[in-house]
């Protein structure tokens, strides 16, 4: 990104948006699982506030609709007692948390949640157990364990993949249908939802190539083409989304990493823009952030550059609400960075900033 490109981003916002500082929650995979800043969208400054919430080992965090309820996957191997993850609920007020409800998942390493667009289902994923959870959420309260699956399949890599390893929870556009992406497995677990009473029923899988190790799935705005993003191969599955029966087809394959690359792999994260003109992919391998051009009707991706994360270990980033930040969490170096963007271009700036947060795993927005 030319410097002028990033002065352009870096722009001084109208007072209205200048004004509206928000207040982000950061996973930490520490026993301070909760980190609360402040973010100023005219300087990119992130400004600690303190811890928000204690619950051990958190991977990701996910708000409601109303932005007004928080929950937490915390990525443990025992929880009241049993040997399971767990999830747990909190209330947004005044930039603080209060928390709601805390409930086992379906067995250990649970590392992400997702709400449906209702705000009455949540899902869990638990790495380790291979396993997959529902809950019911009443006021924000959670309930116990609605349905649960414990995934079979393992890959070809006998490190990486010698059983299922469940990483990811995704709705879709319309809300029929629930994705559980198996790293281990090399599948997408598809079902159709019950936004009643959360349970979960078998619709289909969709296989990826063979070792590859589905870790995300994220719709685009276009409401009918998705990405896969493969953390072993680092690769994406352009996929095409069938409303009908909720299926997902391979479109196109794309390698992430640069040709003649031989060091480690570990595709990780996608941010999509609000108009769905940039797609960006997160690949911790090389530590770098890859944009992509994307058709907002076809969703097919042309490369258009790619940057350094700004640390060690990326594991999760996201636009600020302007859009004009990326903000990236780098899981081992301690520290999220905030590369400028283009609002225009969707370019991001080849330098930027960083600040210190406690092994960050996954960036909010309240």
């Amino acid at each position: 990104m030319t410097a002028s490109a990033a002065a352009l981003a870096a722009t001084a916002l109208p007072a209205a948006a200048a004004a509206r500082r928000r207040r982000v929650f950061i996973a930490s995979n520490t026993p301070n699982g909760i980190l609360a800043y402040d973010w100023d969208p005219a300087t990119a400054e992130l400004t600690p506030a303190g811890v928000a919430a204690k619950l051990d080992n958190v991977d990701w965090v996910a708000c409601s609709p109303d932005r007004k309820v928080l929950f937490a996957a915390a990525e443990v191997n025992s929880f009241n007692g049993k040997p399971t993850g767990a999830v747990a609920s909190y209330r947004v007020e005044n930039g603080e948390l209060q928390q709601l409800s805390a409930q086992n998942s379906a067995s250990t390493g649970t590392c992400h949640v997702a709400l449906d667009q209702t705000g009455r289902v949540l899902l869990a994923a638990d790495y380790f157990g291979g396993s997959a959870a529902s809950f019911l959420v009443t006021d924000g309260r959670l309930s116990p364990l609605v349905w649960s699956e414990h995934y079979t399949e393992h890959g070809p890599d006998p490190e990486r993949q010698p059983t299922a390893h469940a990483h990811f929870a995704s709705f879709s556009p319309d809300n029929r249908f629930a994705y559980i992406n198996d790293l281990g497995g090399d599948s997408i677990h598809i079902y159709t939802l019950n936004t009643a009473t959360a349970k979960l029923t078998p619709a289909g899988t969709y296989k990826a190539k063979s070792g590859a190790g589905p870790r995300t799935l994220h719709f685009h705005p276009n409401r009918h083409t998705a990405y896969s993003l493969n953390e072993m191969a680092s690769t994406v599955d352009v996929l095409a989304w069938n409303k009908a029966d909720g299926l997902l087809t391979l479109v196109k394959r794309i390698d992430l990493l640069p040709e003649g690359y031989h060091g480690p792999t570990g595709g990780c994260d996608t941010v999509i823009s609000k108009d769905g003109t940039s797609v960006y992919f997160e690949n911790r391998g090389d530590s770098s952030l890859y944009h992509f051009r994307a058709d907002p009707k076809t969703g097919s991706l042309t490369p258009a550059g790619r940057t350094t994360c700004g640390g060690k270990m990326p594991r999760n980033f996201v636009l600020d609400p302007t859009e004009r930040w990326m903000l990236v969490a780098n899981q081992d170096s301690s520290q999220i960075s905030v590369f400028a963007r283009n609002p225009e271009t969707g370019a991001l700036a080849e330098e930027g900033k960083s600040f210190a947060a406690a092994t960050p795993m996954c960036i909010l927005f309240a």
